[in-house]
């Protein structure tokens, strides 16, 4: 065992019992990413070891002190440059942190680089490939963030989602990844998408830790409801049929598990009016982002993508009653939701189509993901399975709005069963 391949909880307790230096521990990271960046391609820039090395000594306190975090880069560092993943932003250096790297600051946690992003956290793909096979997408837009914790560089990053940027790329890379619900975790100073529907998350290598670094940044100790008789659904939903068979079997798999494990489960279907959702989040959200997107087209034309050119295209067709209808839309099914969490805890689905799809050209389907980011649920993806090409796979749960400490406690539940049991045989 390196140091690499300890847990952010391992970490952070050796660091406090003074039994691990954090220079050493920051080196062994350093060195790590050196050795995998020239294949993993996750980093748009890095701080320096000397940099890293002196903010240690310098943050010799804190229950994250010594960590090295690695951050997506829409969010804003001072530390370093934050390009939003565009030529226009190449140079861009900000005068003040987000908020979230504030809090990560003030917990003693380490700014070690800022991660590769798509274009704008849009579609257009940057060079980071999968950390399990190289021919294949890590996701996205969060891929970088994604990579550097599967590939053990460091223990926790940051991310963002507007449709399906943490759950997928987690999926993809065989992490832990937290959508919280939306305005828990702080956006300030993260470069706008789509107001509505923007959420700050985290990756990590598992549920223990994603508990620990989320109690950590909310400043406060989860207050779950999880006793150990969690009730879970089963979703079913209209686009099941885009499951690759892998992924269809890795949930039916779980699902026996979990029943054996004496965790109670049932099967949800929602109704036809969720499955009918996803014209009015695209109208949400290219609605949003032509508003801030409307300047690069007129003055930074030739510097952003054809998919930016086509936000600020589709969302300046749309009418003020097809985004108030969104909107509205979006209110009544938050409200009709709620029934569902009154015969179960958290939703079992799948959180994404299947393995990482071949080539890096495009990030994935986001269809199982959306939905959530659409009603600001708290959602979590754990791997539990691997693939016939060896490439992982994974549940996610999704819980009811501000019910983010239960579901991390329920999520714990579901891994530690599904630890017990032998991993799911695809073959």
């Amino acid at each position: 065992m390196t140091l690499n391949d300890l847990s952010l909880i391992e970490a952070c307790q050796q660091i406090q019992a003074g039994e691990l230096d954090p220079k050493k521990y920051l080196r062994a990271c350093f060195d790590c990413a050196n050795t995998l960046e020239p294949e993993l391609h996750a980093f748009v820039n890095r701080a320096s070891l000397e940099t890293l090395l002196q903010n240690a000594g310098e943050m010799n306190s804190g229950p994250l002190w010594g960590i090295p975090v690695a951050v997506k880069d829409i969010i804003n560092t001072v530390d370093l440059p934050t390009t939003n993943g565009s030529p226009i932003y190449a140079n861009h250096q900000p005068t003040s942190d987000a908020e979230i790297i504030g809090l990560i600051k003030q917990l003693g946690g380490l700014i070690f680089g800022k991660t590769v992003t798509t274009e704008f956290a849009w579609r257009n793909p940057g060079p980071t490939v999968n950390p399990w096979n190289p021919l294949h997408t890590p996701g996205g837009s969060s891929s970088g963030s994604a990579a550097v914790v599967a590939k053990g560089i460091v223990p926790l990053s940051l991310g963002s989602q507007t449709l399906g940027s943490i759950i997928r790329p987690a999926a993809y890379c065989g992490v832990v990844g937290f959508k919280a619900s939306y305005g828990v975790i702080p956006n300030g100073g993260v470069f706008p998408f789509s107001h509505s529907l923007d959420h700050v998350g985290l990756f990590t290598r598992s549920v223990a830790d994603m508990i620990f670094a989320f109690n950590l940044i909310m400043t406060r100790p989860h207050q779950s409801t999880a006793k150990g008789a969690s009730r879970i659904g089963i979703l079913k939903t209209p686009y099941d049929a885009k499951m690759s068979d892998e992924q269809a079997r890795t949930l039916e798999l779980a699902v026996i598990q979990l029943a054996k494990a004496g965790i109670e489960v049932e099967e949800i279907v929602l109704p036809t009016s969720y499955a009918a959702v996803f014209e009015s989040i695209f109208c949400m959200i290219e609605t949003e982002a032509a508003v801030v997107h409307q300047h690069h087209q007129e003055n930074h034309s030739a510097e952003i993508s054809e998919h930016i050119h086509a936000l600020v295209k589709n969302g300046s067709a749309y009418t003020s009653a097809q985004y108030s209808a969104a909107m509205q839309l979006q209110a009544h099914l938050k409200e009709d939701i709620k029934q569902y969490f009154k015969t179960v805890d958290v939703f079992l689905t799948a959180p994404a189509t299947g393995e990482a799809p071949f080539g890096i050209q495009a990030t994935g389907d986001p269809i199982f993901c959306s939905l959530w980011s659409f009603l600001g649920l708290p959602a979590i993806i754990m791997p539990v399975a691997r693939s016939r090409n060896d490439l992982p796979l994974g549940l996610q749960l999704v819980g009811q709005f501000q019910g983010d400490d239960n579901l991390l406690q329920i999520a714990k539940l579901v891994e530690d069963a599904l630890n017990k049991a032998r991993k799911p045989a695809l073959n």
